[in-house]
C-alpha cells in the first residue's frame, strides 16, 4: 500500500468518506450545452477574484486629493483624489496592472451578462418549477447582486464617467420617499460627492457582496446535487432519472477545458479590447459631464429608463416622490418581485403543482414564450434608450426625437414581440416541432413528367 493510498484510508475511517466520493463520481449531468452556462458563471467568478485580489493590493480607496504626478503627462499638476491616481498607477506603473484591471472589468461584464442567459434558459424551459423554486429565488437574488457587485466596482476609480454615474446613483437614492435623505446620508456621509464614499464602495465591493454572491453560489450548487439537474426530453427520460455523462471523467474533462476556455476568453479580451480609459476621461469634477457617455451595459436598461421616464412628480403630505423614482427605484422592484415570485405565479396561471425533472420544450408554453420575448425587448428598448444621445449624434438628428422614438417603442415593441412569439412558439406546437424537409429524388419520366423518389 502506497502512502497516498495510507492517507486516504485513514481519513475514511475518521470520516467515511468513501461511499459519498464513490457516489458523487458516478453522478449523471445532462450533456446538454446549455447545462454549462451556469459553469461558465462560477468560473468567471473565479476570474473575478483572483483579479480583483491583485487590484486591491495596489488601490488605494481615498478619497482625498492630492496634485498628480504620474507618467500620464497630459494630467500633470491636475487635482485628482488618490483613489484615481492609484487607479491610473495600476494602469500604468504596475506591471501587468492595466492587462489585470482590463481582465477584471471584462469579466464583470460577462458575469452579469452569463447569469442573464442562464436565467433566460431556465424561465423558457419551465426549469423554475417544483421543487426548485428556491433555486430560482436564489438565481435571482445573485442576478441582483451582480448588478450591484459590478456597478460598485465601476464606480471606486472616481474618474469623470463613474463619478457622474455615482451622482445619478446618490440623486436616485434621494428619491425615494420619507427614507431617501436619511438613506444617503447613511451611505455617503454628507452631501455628495464625500470623501468617505470610495472607501465605503471599497468595503461594500471586495468583502460585503463577494461573499454573500460565494455563499449563494455554494446554497445554489448544493441544491442542484441534492435535488439532481433537470433534463431535456428525450430516449430513456423520465422524471425520475437524469441520463448524462458520469462526473469522472468525462464530464470533469468537458468542466475543465470549459475553465481553460473561459479564462481564455476573459485574458484575450483583457489584452485586446481597450476597456474603460480612465485617463481618457479624466478625474471627476462635479461641475463637469462627459458626453456622449454610456455605463456598462447591464446598467443601460435602468439609463434608459431615466432617460425616457414621464416628468412626473407626486406631492403627498408634505413630501415630494421626484419623477426619477418611478423608472429607477418604483420599475427595478417591481421587476424585483415578480422575478422573485414567478415559479408561484407561474404554478398558479397553469394550475400545476406537480414536480417536475423534465423540462419544457418553449413551444409547449406559448404564452410564457412570448412573455418571455416581451420583457427581453423591454429590456432591450430602455437599453437602448440609454444611449439616446450616441444615437442622436450618429443619425444627425434630435435626442428629443430619439427619446420619443423609444417611449413609443418601449409600448408597442413588447406587445409585437408578445404576438409574434406566441403565434410561432403556437404554430410550432401544432406542428409538433420544426420537421427537415422530405428529401426527394426527381425523374425525368417518358412522358415529359417528373416522378418523386423518396430519400432516407
Amino acid at each position: 500500500m502506497t502512502n497516498v493510498e495510507r492517507f486516504l484510508l485513514w481519513i475514511d475511517d475518521r470520516l467515511g468518506s468513501a461511499h459519498f466520493v464513490r457516489h458523487a463520481l458516478r453522478k449523471a449531468f445532462p450533456d446538454h450545452w446549455s447545462f454549462m452556462l451556469g459553469e461558465i458563471n462560477m468560473y468567471v467568478f473565479a476570474v473575478l477574484v483572483g483579479t480583483g485580489t491583485f487590484l486591491a493590493f495596489f488601490f488605494d480607496p481615498n478619497g482625498s486629493k492630492i496634485v498628480y504626478e504620474g507618467p500620464y503627462s497630459l494630467l500633470d499638476g491636475a487635482t485628482v483624489s488618490q483613489a484615481y491616481a492609484s487607479a491610473m498607477r495600476l494602469s500604468f506603473e504596475i506591471n501587468g496592472g492595466l492587462l489585470i484591471r482590463q481582465i477584471h472589468h471584462w469579466a464583470a461584464l460577462l458575469f452579469v451578462a452569463g447569469i442573464a442567459v442562464h436565467m433566460g434558459r431556465i424561465f423558457f424551459t419551465g426549469a423554475f418549477r417544483k421543487p426548485r423554486e428556491i433555486n430560482w429565488v436564489v438565481g435571482v437574488m445573485l442576478f441582483w447582486l451582480a448588478l450591484f457587485e459590478g456597478f460598485t466596482g465601476y464606480s471606486m476609480p472616481d474618474d469623470l464617467l463613474s463619478g457622474t454615474g455615482l451622482r445619478i446613483a446618490v440623486s436616485v437614492l434621494m428619491s425615494v420617499p420619507v427614507l431617501g435623505t436619511w438613506l444617503t446620508f447613511l451611505a455617503i456621509d454628507g452631501l455628495y460627492p464625500t470623501a468617505r464614499l470610495i472607501g465605503r464602495l471599497f468595503v461594500v465591493h471586495i468583502y460585503l457582496v463577494p461573499a454573500l454572491i460565494a455563499l449563494l453560489i455554494a446554497v445554489h450548487l448544493a441544491i442542484v446535487w441534492r435535488q439532481k439537474h433537470s433534463q431535456f426530453r428525450g430516449p430513456g427520460r423520465t422524471e425520475r432519472n437524469v441520463v448524462g455523462s458520469p462526473l469522472m471523467p468525462r464530464y470533469a474533462v468537458k468542466s475543465g477545458a470549459l475553465l481553460l476556455a473561459v479564462v481564455a476568453v476573459c485574458a484575450g479580451l483583457g489584452a485586446l479590447v481597450q476597456i474603460n480609459p480612465i485617463w481618457l476621461w479624466g478625474p471627476y469634477d462635479p461641475s463637469t459631464a462627459v458626453s456622449p457617455a454610456q455605463p456598462d451595459w447591464y446598467i443601460g436598461w435602468l439609463e434608459g429608463a431615466l432617460r425616457i421616464g414621464p416628468p412626473f412628480a407626486l406631492h403627498l403630505w408634505g413630501h415630494t416622490v421626484p419623477s426619477v423614482f418611478w423608472p429607477a427605484v418604483a420599475l427595478p422592484a417591481i421587476l424585483f418581485v415578480l422575478l422573485l415570485i414567478w415559479p408561484w405565479i407561474d404554478a398558479a396561471l397553469r394550475k400545476d403543482r406537480q414536480s417536475h425533472q423534465l423540462l419544457d420544450n418553449p413551444r409547449d408554453v406559448p404564452w410564457r414564450t412570448a412573455l418571455g420575448a416581451a420583457v427581453f425587448v423591454f429590456a432591450l428598448a430602455l437599453t437602448l434608450a440609454g444611449s439616446d444621445d450616441v444615437q442622436a449624434r450618429y443619425l444627425h438628428i434630435s435626442v428629443t426625437s430619439v427619446t420619443s422614438f423609444y417611449r413609443l417603442f418601449c409600448i408597442v415593441g413588447p406587445i409585437a414581440a408578445f404576438a409574434i412569439a406566441y403565434a410561432f412558439a403556437a404554430e410550432l406546437r401544432a406542428r409538433d416541432g420544426v420537421h427537415k424537409a422530405p428529401r426527394l429524388r426527381l425523374h425525368r419520366s417518358a412522358s415529359g413528367g417528373f416522378e418523386e423518389e423518396h430519400l432516407p
